[in-house]
Protein backbone atom coordinates (compact mmCIF):
# COMPACT_ATOMS: atom_id res chain seq x y z
CA UNK A 1 0.00 0.00 0.00
CA UNK A 2 1.50 3.74 -1.01
CA UNK A 3 0.67 4.56 2.87
CA UNK A 4 3.13 4.15 6.15
CA UNK A 5 1.68 2.58 8.91
CA UNK A 6 3.22 3.50 12.38
CA UNK A 7 2.50 1.75 15.39
CA UNK A 8 3.44 2.78 18.93
CA UNK A 9 3.81 -0.19 21.95
CA UNK A 10 4.75 -0.66 25.52
CA UNK A 11 3.64 -1.40 29.20
CA UNK A 12 1.39 1.11 31.25
CA UNK A 13 2.94 4.32 31.63
CA UNK A 14 4.78 4.33 28.91
CA UNK A 15 3.83 8.03 27.36
CA UNK A 16 2.44 6.14 24.29
CA UNK A 17 -0.33 7.98 24.05
CA UNK A 18 1.03 11.47 24.30
CA UNK A 19 3.84 10.18 21.70
CA UNK A 20 1.27 9.24 19.52
CA UNK A 21 -0.17 12.66 19.17
CA UNK A 22 3.16 14.33 19.24
CA UNK A 23 3.96 12.65 15.79
CA UNK A 24 0.94 13.38 14.52
CA UNK A 25 1.27 17.08 15.14
CA UNK A 26 4.49 17.02 13.49
CA UNK A 27 3.73 15.08 10.80
CA UNK A 28 0.45 17.30 10.36
CA UNK A 29 2.37 20.33 10.45
CA UNK A 30 4.67 19.32 7.46
CA UNK A 31 1.11 18.51 5.38
CA UNK A 32 0.73 14.60 5.65
CA UNK A 33 -2.10 13.33 5.58
CA UNK A 34 -2.59 11.31 9.12
CA UNK A 35 -4.58 8.96 10.72
CA UNK A 36 -4.06 8.99 14.46
CA UNK A 37 -6.27 5.93 15.96
CA UNK A 38 -6.22 3.72 18.97
CA UNK A 39 -6.70 -0.11 20.36
CA UNK A 40 -8.96 -1.32 21.62
CA UNK A 41 -11.02 1.55 19.57
CA UNK A 42 -10.70 3.49 16.80
CA UNK A 43 -14.60 2.85 15.42
CA UNK A 44 -17.74 3.03 17.05
CA UNK A 45 -17.44 -0.90 17.32
CA UNK A 46 -14.14 -0.92 18.80
CA UNK A 47 -15.11 1.88 21.07
CA UNK A 48 -17.98 -0.14 22.50
CA UNK A 49 -15.56 -3.27 22.86
CA UNK A 50 -12.64 -0.87 24.50
CA UNK A 51 -15.30 -0.31 27.59
CA UNK A 52 -16.34 -3.50 27.55
CA UNK A 53 -12.44 -4.45 27.76
CA UNK A 54 -11.15 -1.75 30.36
CA UNK A 55 -14.46 -0.75 31.78
CA UNK A 56 -15.55 -0.87 35.32
CA UNK A 57 -17.36 -4.25 34.64
CA UNK A 58 -14.96 -5.83 33.14
CA UNK A 59 -13.43 -7.57 36.22
CA UNK A 60 -13.12 -11.56 36.12
CA UNK A 61 -13.29 -11.31 32.66
CA UNK A 62 -12.41 -15.29 31.20
CA UNK A 63 -8.33 -14.67 29.25
CA UNK A 64 -9.73 -16.50 26.15
CA UNK A 65 -12.97 -14.25 25.90
CA UNK A 66 -10.18 -11.04 26.46
CA UNK A 67 -8.32 -12.33 23.81
CA UNK A 68 -10.94 -12.70 21.30
CA UNK A 69 -12.64 -9.25 21.96
CA UNK A 70 -9.35 -7.61 21.50
CA UNK A 71 -9.35 -9.65 18.36
CA UNK A 72 -12.66 -8.56 17.09
CA UNK A 73 -12.27 -4.79 17.13
CA UNK A 74 -8.78 -4.88 15.51
CA UNK A 75 -10.55 -6.63 12.55
CA UNK A 76 -12.77 -4.09 11.96
CA UNK A 77 -10.46 -1.40 12.88
CA UNK A 78 -7.93 -2.94 10.72
CA UNK A 79 -11.23 -3.29 7.87
CA UNK A 80 -12.31 0.24 8.19
CA UNK A 81 -9.78 2.65 8.93
CA UNK A 82 -6.50 1.15 8.57
CA UNK A 83 -6.42 -0.18 5.21
CA UNK A 84 -8.56 2.26 3.65
CA UNK A 85 -6.16 5.26 5.06
CA UNK A 86 -3.40 3.34 3.76
CA UNK A 87 -4.27 2.33 0.45
CA UNK A 88 -5.16 6.39 -0.07
CA UNK A 89 -1.51 7.15 0.80
CA UNK A 90 -2.35 8.43 4.23
CA UNK A 91 0.52 8.22 7.59
CA UNK A 92 -1.17 5.69 10.16
CA UNK A 93 -0.41 6.38 13.78
CA UNK A 94 -1.53 3.88 15.86
CA UNK A 95 -1.59 3.79 19.97
CA UNK A 96 -0.79 -0.04 20.44
CA UNK A 97 -1.80 -3.08 18.15
CA UNK A 98 -1.16 -6.93 17.42
CA UNK A 99 2.23 -6.98 20.01
CA UNK A 100 0.26 -6.01 22.67
CA UNK A 101 -2.12 -8.89 22.45
CA UNK A 102 0.66 -11.26 21.87
CA UNK A 103 2.41 -9.31 25.54
CA UNK A 104 -0.51 -8.56 27.29
CA UNK A 105 -2.85 -12.01 26.27
CA UNK A 106 -0.31 -14.22 24.84
CA UNK A 107 2.57 -14.04 27.28
CA UNK A 108 0.60 -12.03 30.35
CA UNK A 109 -2.54 -14.34 30.42
CA UNK A 110 -0.46 -17.39 29.62
CA UNK A 111 -2.58 -17.96 26.43
CA UNK A 112 0.54 -19.04 23.95
CA UNK A 113 2.56 -16.04 22.31
CA UNK A 114 1.73 -17.97 18.60
CA UNK A 115 -1.21 -18.71 18.77
CA UNK A 116 -2.44 -15.10 19.69
CA UNK A 117 -0.32 -13.97 17.14
CA UNK A 118 -2.16 -16.27 14.44
CA UNK A 119 -5.19 -15.22 15.66
CA UNK A 120 -4.54 -11.72 15.09
CA UNK A 121 -2.76 -12.43 11.71
CA UNK A 122 -5.99 -13.75 10.54
CA UNK A 123 -8.21 -10.99 11.99
CA UNK A 124 -6.20 -8.41 10.09
CA UNK A 125 -5.82 -10.28 6.91
CA UNK A 126 -2.11 -10.05 8.00
CA UNK A 127 -1.60 -6.13 7.96
CA UNK A 128 1.69 -5.48 9.56
CA UNK A 129 2.86 -1.78 10.63
CA UNK A 130 6.17 -0.64 8.88
CA UNK A 131 7.59 0.61 11.88
CA UNK A 132 7.19 -0.39 15.90
CA UNK A 133 8.64 1.52 18.03
CA UNK A 134 8.67 0.14 21.74
CA UNK A 135 8.78 2.53 24.53
CA UNK A 136 10.18 0.58 27.03
CA UNK A 137 10.67 1.64 31.00
CA UNK A 138 11.12 -0.23 34.37
CA UNK A 139 7.75 -1.64 35.31
CA UNK A 140 8.02 -0.34 38.75
CA UNK A 141 8.02 2.82 36.91
CA UNK A 142 5.65 2.93 34.46
CA UNK A 143 2.96 1.63 37.11
CA UNK A 144 3.47 4.67 39.13
CA UNK A 145 3.16 6.84 36.01
CA UNK A 146 0.22 5.16 34.66
CA UNK A 147 -3.10 7.23 34.93
CA UNK A 148 -5.71 5.61 32.68
CA UNK A 149 -7.54 3.90 35.58
CA UNK A 150 -8.43 0.50 33.47
CA UNK A 151 -8.04 -2.80 34.88
CA UNK A 152 -4.93 -3.71 33.03
CA UNK A 153 -2.43 -1.22 35.32
CA UNK A 154 -4.34 -2.95 38.50
CA UNK A 155 -2.54 -6.62 37.62
CA UNK A 156 0.13 -7.58 39.85
CA UNK A 157 3.93 -6.60 38.67
CA UNK A 158 4.67 -9.86 37.58
CA UNK A 159 2.03 -10.18 34.82
CA UNK A 160 3.69 -6.85 33.79
CA UNK A 161 7.27 -8.25 33.63
CA UNK A 162 5.91 -10.75 31.42
CA UNK A 163 4.80 -7.96 29.27
CA UNK A 164 7.59 -5.90 28.99
CA UNK A 165 9.74 -8.71 28.37
CA UNK A 166 7.62 -10.53 25.17
CA UNK A 167 7.61 -6.89 24.19
CA UNK A 168 11.19 -6.62 24.52
CA UNK A 169 11.77 -10.12 22.18
CA UNK A 170 9.28 -9.17 19.69
CA UNK A 171 11.62 -6.34 18.65
CA UNK A 172 14.63 -8.05 19.08
CA UNK A 173 13.14 -10.63 16.60
CA UNK A 174 12.86 -8.37 13.85
CA UNK A 175 15.13 -5.92 14.40
CA UNK A 176 14.45 -4.02 10.81
CA UNK A 177 10.97 -3.56 11.84
CA UNK A 178 11.55 -1.80 15.22
CA UNK A 179 12.89 1.09 16.86
CA UNK A 180 13.10 0.57 20.97
CA UNK A 181 13.78 3.46 23.03
CA UNK A 182 13.92 3.87 26.69
CA UNK A 183 10.54 5.90 27.31
CA UNK A 184 12.65 7.56 30.68
CA UNK A 185 14.61 10.00 28.27
CA UNK A 186 12.99 13.43 28.21
CA UNK A 187 9.40 13.43 26.38
CA UNK A 188 11.06 15.96 23.61
CA UNK A 189 14.09 14.25 23.00
CA UNK A 190 12.12 10.88 22.44
CA UNK A 191 9.31 12.35 20.36
CA UNK A 192 12.10 13.81 18.17
CA UNK A 193 13.71 10.32 17.27
CA UNK A 194 10.37 8.72 16.62
CA UNK A 195 9.89 11.96 13.97
CA UNK A 196 13.41 10.83 12.33
CA UNK A 197 12.87 7.09 12.07
CA UNK A 198 9.61 8.29 10.13
CA UNK A 199 11.46 10.36 8.03
CA UNK A 200 13.61 7.52 7.09
CA UNK A 201 10.31 5.59 6.08
CA UNK A 202 8.93 8.38 4.00
CA UNK A 203 12.86 9.05 2.28
CA UNK A 204 13.41 5.25 1.95
CA UNK A 205 16.61 5.82 3.59
CA UNK A 206 15.64 2.53 5.39
CA UNK A 207 14.28 1.30 8.70
CA UNK A 208 15.83 2.32 12.05
CA UNK A 209 18.29 0.03 13.72
CA UNK A 210 16.93 -1.46 17.80
CA UNK A 211 17.89 0.24 20.49
CA UNK A 212 17.60 -2.08 23.16
CA UNK A 213 17.17 -1.32 26.85
CA UNK A 214 18.12 -3.77 29.01
CA UNK A 215 15.43 -5.84 30.87
CA UNK A 216 15.05 -4.58 34.67
CA UNK A 217 17.08 -6.50 36.78
CA UNK A 218 14.86 -9.24 38.73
Amino acid sequence: MPGVFVVLEGGEGAGKSTQCRRLADSLRFDDHDVVLTREPGGTRLGEEVREVLLGAGSQGMAARTEALLFAAARAEHAHAVIRPALARGAIVVCDRYIDSSVAYQGAGRGLGEQRIAEISGWATDDLVADLTVLLDLPVDVGLARANDGNRMEREPSGFHEQVRRSLLARAAARPTGYLVLAAQRPADQVAAQIRAAVNALLTHDGRPPVDLAPPDPA
